[in-house]
């Protein structure tokens, strides 16, 4: 934690380290990504479930995970978050672009730190090395930080635009012609995909039964096309930076996201759609999607000002990595019940669910406000 009030990309304030202004509408869409995190998506389906009509069942199913193959509104929710990852980049580290040692151990004490937290997340510290999960969600966004913010330094846009479409290209090679071991080239099913056999034979620790089972989703081979996502966020990052008027960026955002989910559906004729093993259709319809939801949050928030209603959001979104870790060692499940028990349990039926997940959600908000207002940051 930090409260020294300086001003950085990574934190709170009008502009960043080396003066320039900052985009609210990135904290605040981060916000708005982890807020579905946070409960918002247990609070949604509370809701959903007062109606029992068709509509609201469908509406229902986008705040769960795909089984498999396809694509959900839920199926976005960390592929957006490490878009975003991504579109910060060119922010923190501009700077450093002449000062290749500072950029270096800068991205790597992030990487190390990022990697550690999320083996404390998965348990680390019960020191049962044989049960535990080495993979998770901090330590792929670490690992795909480190290799994005690498590949920043080293090249412009037209290399990173190459090196992109190159990833998502060879990853599709890979799988569709590369058979696992007693399978078939092609095969992208659940038990026989190529990623999956990978993480099988080379992974320590466990591997999950209710994630996958049989591969990690946040595997090894499958963290390639995830770099391919953070470098889509470098790349609307280093639009937003350029010169052009607010309105044409946030309309290019828009073209470029409505091109990348035509591009990903149609792709995924031959190449399906699948989370759990990152596929490079998902890449471009997750990819797609995140450029819409950013033209949107952009255009009204950086370019319309209405900064006033994004403050919820961004409250959330300056401390991401703090409202992720803070639920392991806090129950705000029972604090909510604490304080709002009584009347749920007055309320009784779907009403109780309502306000006992809207309880957990304010007590989280409430906490993440009084860091703020204290200048309290998780500074990675």
């Amino acid at each position: 934690m930090d409260r020294s009030g300086r001003r950085d990309q990574d934190r709170d304030g009008a502009v960043t380290s080396s003066g320039e202004q900052r985009l609210l509408s990135l904290d605040a869409l981060r916000g708005f990504d982890m807020f579905w995190i946070m409960g918002g998506d247990t609070l949604a389906v509370a809701a959903l479930s007062l109606y029992p009509d068709a509509r609201a069942v469908r509406l229902r199913a986008q705040f769960e995970h795909v089984e498999w193959a396809g694509f959900r509104f839920y199926d976005l929710i960390f592929p957006l978050f490490l878009f975003l990852v991504g579109c910060v980049i060119p922010y923190s580290l501009g700077r450093y672009q002449s000062q290749p040692s500072t950029a270096a151990l800068r991205i790597l004490r992030r990487v190390a730190l990022l990697v550690l937290l999320g083996l404390t997340a998965n348990g680390l510290l019960r020191l049962e090395p044989a049960t535990l999960r080495y993979c998770g969600v901090l330590q792929r966004i670490g690992v795909c930080y480190g290799i994005a913010a690498t590949l920043y330094l080293l090249f412009r846009v037209r290399g990173l635009a190459l090196i992109t479409a190159g990833i998502l290209l060879g990853y599709w090679a890979v799988l569709a012609l590369v058979p696992a071991p007693g399978g078939v080239p092609g095969d992208y099913s659940r038990a026989g995909n190529l990623a999956g056999w990978l993480d099988r034979r080379l992974l320590p620790g466990r591997i999950p039964p209710q994630w996958y089972g049989f591969g990690d989703n946040e595997g090894l081979l499958s963290t390639i096309p995830a770099v391919a996502t953070a470098l889509l966020g470098v790349l609307a990052g280093l639009w937003l930076k350029s010169g052009r008027s607010g309105l044409l960026k946030a309309a290019g955002l828009a073209v470029a996201g409505v091109v990348l989910v035509f591009a990903g559906y149609e792709w995924a004729r031959w190449f399906p759609i699948i989370k759990n093993i990152w596929t490079s259709s998902f890449v471009l319809v997750a990819g797609g999607y995140s450029l819409l939801l950013l033209s949107v949050f952009y255009l009204l928030i950086d370019v319309a000002g209405l900064r006033r209603p994004a403050f919820f959001w961004s409250v959330i979104g300056v401390n991401a990595i703090t409202i992720y870790m803070v639920p392991r060692f806090v129950d705000f499940d029972r604090i909510a019940a604490f304080f709002v028990g009584g009347v749920a349990r007055q309320l009784g039926g779907q009403w109780s669910a309502v306000l006992l997940a809207t309880g957990a959600l304010a007590a989280q908000w409430l906490f993440l406000y009084w860091l703020y207002r204290t200048k309290t940051f998780l500074r990675l």
